[in-house]
């Protein structure tokens, strides 16, 4: 074999080795970044199933539920009943109770002092079903109850203060409607938090800027 001055022989083989060595840090790098995201991404579907459960606490429980089931979403370790056929039904009739309760005078305002510390739970309870992983159960249990606590009872307080202002001006016939809006709102929230979270998150944040700076302006003397 004649070897070419001119030509380089130093140049080692473009092995295997060689050729998966090199990128590693860079997927690691990427595959922590999505592992971030996707961190994210489920905080995002408990803060918006956490508002939903302001608005009626049953819908977005019923909702997850069948998201699971039929693998739109993945459950935390431990929350996996939720997607089961018995718990779907169990959600199913309590939310049919749930929606005709509010439609009865009187008791639906009561009822807003009940749900007041119920949407907090139900938020928490939430939020920690769809985040977790390799989270430790107290990071998991602590961020459910600041961020999906915090938002279900802050969107509950708000839909009471709404329905003792509906009661004060239209009666009976103006709690009907502000049902009708709270179901729907609360079923459109567990949809969107589910196929688009970053949207229903943007929607929340606007949402709560709304009510305190208009809380704000109440509180401005004249």
């Amino acid at each position: 074999m004649v070897i070419n001055p001119y030509v380089p022989t130093a140049v080692p083989p473009l092995t295997a080795d060689r050729v998966y060595d090199w990128p590693k840090p860079i997927a690691h790098y990427f595959r922590e970044v999505a592992m971030e995201l996707d961190i994210l991404l489920h905080i995002a579907i408990g803060i918006g199933l956490s508002a939903a459960a302001g608005f009626r606490i049953l819908v977005p429980f019923l909702m997850t539920g069948i998201a699971a089931q039929q693998g739109y979403l993945t459950l935390s370790p431990g929350m996996s009943w939720m997607a089961t056929t018995p718990a779907i039904i169990a959600f199913a009739v309590a939310t049919v109770i749930e929606v005709l309760i509010y439609l009865v005078p009187v008791v639906d305002n009561l009822m807003d002092v009940v749900e007041l510390p119920a949407a907090a739970i139900a938020g928490t309870v939430l939020t920690a079903a769809v985040v977790g992983g390799d989270m430790s159960p107290f990071l998991q249990w602590s961020l459910a109850l600041i961020a999906g606590g915090t938002v279900a009872s802050g969107t509950q307080a708000f839909t009471g203060l709404a329905r003792l202002a509906s009661t004060a001006a239209a009666g009976p016939v103006g709690n009907v409607a502000v049902s009708g809006t709270e179901l729907a709102s609360s079923t459109v929230l567990s949809i969107l938090a589910i196929a688009t979270p970053i949207l229903v998150l943007l929607v929340v944040i606007v949402l709560f800027f709304l009510i305190f700076r208009r809380r704000g302006w109440r509180r401005k003397p004249y």
